[in-house]
């Protein structure tokens, strides 16, 4: 039998982030004493929500499977509505649960429902990508997407528990599964090098969900997250650093009205962090060009079109981390050493997106 790690994350409500394979069986223990189970999933993902179901019915939580459109198309207000509208249908209580299986953008959705109804129900991700399990399964933050941008409407709400199914990842498209390792090697720059080696290594194994490699940069990946997000919940100062190349990437995603891949949007704004920092004399030219050569190994983009920044630079000014009219950016001041760079000029922010024009 597969061994399952257990990998804690603190806070006021604590809990436990799951990784292994076959861990449905785990998923009545953290719905305890829920009459109802609210299961969302997108349509792709019936089986797997299916799965859920019987597994919840089986130990006498009644699952209402309610489908949502597939990735970020999903996270909307009105797709919210409708969830909220399927539970009031169905009489949920304080006590039931919202479970989401999928990947990131469900379960951004899920966590968000849950939060909002009765100001808060239980819910737990059940991720069946690798950027959910790396990303947004992990740390409470749920929202949903409007016109203004990304993520901007949402709720801090820690699930009762995330179930990290290893299986779940070898039907993953390739292209899905390589996207998620952007958030892994983010991972590995700001926090925890040693993921750097392992994909250096053996690229080809770090993509490969059969392989201890991937195994081990899922779980160091986690654990760089479950630190961060343990100590700083609400994103009020260390939290931050795991935005590092998110402003720009959240941008591209909107530019392109979030048809790319959200991985393919981070490895592209790495790069530029990276270059950003290096203009800036905040970082070493080698780690700098580091981004680029693990990421291309990878396959992931590292370029975009030229013509956008326009565009790109109206969108970052909306960026969470931004303070009135002053843009702030995640840097490196080394490997593993994170900081922010406030409010650096129009030129210098140019000057670093000419490196990742195409």
């Amino acid at each position: 039998m597969d061994e399952t790690t257990r990998i804690p994350v603190g806070g006021d409500r604590p809990y436990e982030v799951l990784v292994g394979r076959d861990l449905l069986g785990t998923l009545p223990g953290l719905v305890d004493g829920a009459a109802r189970a609210a299961v969302l999933y997108a349509p792709p993902l019936k089986p797997h929500a299916d799965a859920v179901g019987e597994t919840l019915a089986a130990a006498g939580v009644r699952p209402l499977l309610v489908d949502v459109p597939d990735a970020e198309a999903g996270k909307s207000m009105d797709v919210a509505a409708h969830c909220w509208d399927q539970l009031g249908a169905a009489g949920f209580t304080r006590t039931d649960v919202v479970v989401g299986v999928g990947g990131g953008a469900v379960t951004d959705l899920a966590g968000f429902v849950a939060a909002c109804w009765l100001r808060g129900v239980r819910w737990v991700p059940v991720s069946t990508s690798l950027l959910g399990m790396v990303d947004a399964a992990v740390g409470g933050k749920t929202g949903v997407n409007t016109a203004a941008g990304k993520n901007l409407v949402g709720a801090f709400h820690p699930p009762a528990g995330v179930l990290c199914d290893l299986a779940t990842l070898d039907s993953l498209p390739p292209t899905d599964l390589v996207a998620g390792l952007a958030e892994v090697v983010k991972c590995g720059f700001i926090a925890d090098p040693a993921i750097l080696d392992v994909v250096e290594r053996d690229p080809a194994a770090a993509a490969d969900p059969a392989t201890p490699a991937l195994r081990e940069l899922v779980e160091r990946a986690i654990k760089v997250k479950s630190q961060v997000v343990s100590a700083d919940l609400r994103e009020s100062g260390l939290r931050e650093i795991l935005n590092y190349g998110h402003t720009l990437a959240h941008a591209i995603e909107k530019v392109e009205g979030y048809a790319w891949r959200h991985g393919h949007a981070v490895s592209v704004g790495l790069v530029y962090a990276a270059a950003l920092g290096a203009l800036a004399g905040r970082l070493d030219t080698g780690t700098a060009a580091r981004h680029r050569a693990v990421l291309t190994a990878l396959g992931l983009p590292v370029s975009y079109r030229a013509d956008a920044w326009p565009d790109l630079l109206a969108t970052m000014r909306v960026d969470k981390k931004a303070r009135g009219a002053t843009l702030r950016f995640v840097v490196l001041d080394g490997l593993a050493t994170p900081s922010i760079l406030d409010g650096p000029p129009d030129e210098l922010l140019l000057s670093a997106y000419q490196e990742v024009a195409s």
